[in-house]
């Protein structure tokens, strides 16, 4: 297993940015202890519906805030209140800025003390999205947001569920630079190529004949920020939008989610509709699992040998350093690296008259 080290990333050890921390549905059974960023947290839902994140522990006595399901106080439904989570050990409660605001058996001022990390959080597209900065910075961009979630006609994704995998996500974002694994792992080698970096966001444009789905595939896929990618793919006469998320458990952990947002036939989508999105998010599934399956069984690539023809893993990996560097450094990175990125041997986006990027958020 590599670290962020072994690919020489940092200062960081986490990158900076949105990732997915739930599934928003997961948070109706209550109070969620999630492990991310090299750190245990307490992730629930407020009764004004807004869903908060903070460090685990309660400054008291160490208490986790979310993990207990034996605590009465858990047991009798009385843990949150409002926005705010008692602790489930002596009933200190901390608000959704992490600061202590009660303390039931003392009437003196909250010790400012016991307060406790708060992260951005955003209930967006069916998924919980934290902010995560390790110098504790505020957001530098909004999470991705596609305005075809809240259109009828669209089947929106329940998400897959990919689990951890021990590989490091430097390795999964190298899939956008990588042009020429399109054949041999998906069956759908690559007629047209091309990366664009626009600060905080990677995207290949790509198009070729795909074996799944016996048809030609267009595909524009991005990254906004290190953990959040979406695709728009268009094969035939159908549109969908895949996402596919990473998230650092641990140095070297992932966990990853997947899901498929499908146009529907009609003005307001049908069971024929959702039946053929189910289909639809399997189907991706199978394709990304291909990725899958190779990246547990392979290796680190701490460096790659690249060829010309290979695709610009280097651009993309300096892209990715992004995350892990000073805003300053950030800066200098995307003003390098702004700009239109091609590959030897690939047919350009234009050649190809790829025309699906009207009204994306790109």
């Amino acid at each position: 297993m590599a670290k962020a080290a072994d690919y020489g990333l940092g200062p960081n050890t986490f990158p900076r940015g949105w990732f997915i921390v739930a599934e928003s549905s997961e948070l109706d059974k209550g109070p969620m202890a999630v492990r991310f960023f090299g750190q245990d947290l307490a992730l629930y839902r407020g009764e004004s519906g807004k869903p908060v994140l903070l460090d685990a522990y309660c400054a008291h006595m160490g208490t986790h805030l979310t993990a207990s399901t034996s605590a009465m106080i858990v047991k009798n439904g009385l843990q949150i209140e409002g926005d705010s989570i008692r602790c489930p050990y002596h009933g200190w409660r901390y608000n959704a800025a992490g600061d202590v605001d009660d303390i039931p058996y003392f009437d003196g001022p909250c010790p400012k003390s016991a307060s406790i990390r708060s992260y951005p959080v955003v209930d967006n597209m069916g998924c919980v999205m934290a902010w995560f900065d390790p110098d504790g910075r505020e957001p530098d961009y909004t999470a991705p947001f596609l305005e075809q979630w809240d259109d009828p006609q669209w089947v929106r994704w329940e998400l897959d569920h990919l689990g951890e995998l021990s590989i490091h996500p430097q390795e999964i974002l190298d899939n956008m630079a990588d042009v020429r694994h399109l054949g041999p792992t998906h069956g759908a080698p690559s007629e047209y190529f091309e990366n664009e970096l626009k600060d905080h966001v990677c995207i290949q444009r790509q198009g070729g004949p795909m074996q799944l789905y016996n048809t030609y595939l267009y595909t524009t896929t991005w990254y906004t920020g290190p953990g959040i990618l979406l695709s728009k793919q268009v094969f035939g006469d159908n549109v969908i939008f895949e996402l596919i998320a990473n998230t650092p458990v641990d140095d070297g952990v992932s966990k990853c989610w997947h899901g498929i947002l499908y146009r529907g036939s009609e003005g307001v989508a049908t069971d024929a509709d959702r039946a053929a999105a189910r289909e639809a998010q399997a189907g991706a599934l199978e394709a990304f699992g291909a990725d899958f399956n190779v990246w547990k069984y392979k290796r680190p690539a701490l460096k790659i040998m690249q060829l010309k023809t290979d695709g610009p893993f280097r651009t993309n990996r300096k892209w990715y350093s992004q995350f892990y560097a000073t805003p300053e450094g950030a800066r200098d990175i995307q003003a390098e690296l702004n700009g239109i990125h091609l590959t030897e041997g690939m047919a350009t986006p234009a050649e190809a008259n790829h025309n699906i990027d009207d009204g994306l958020p790109i």
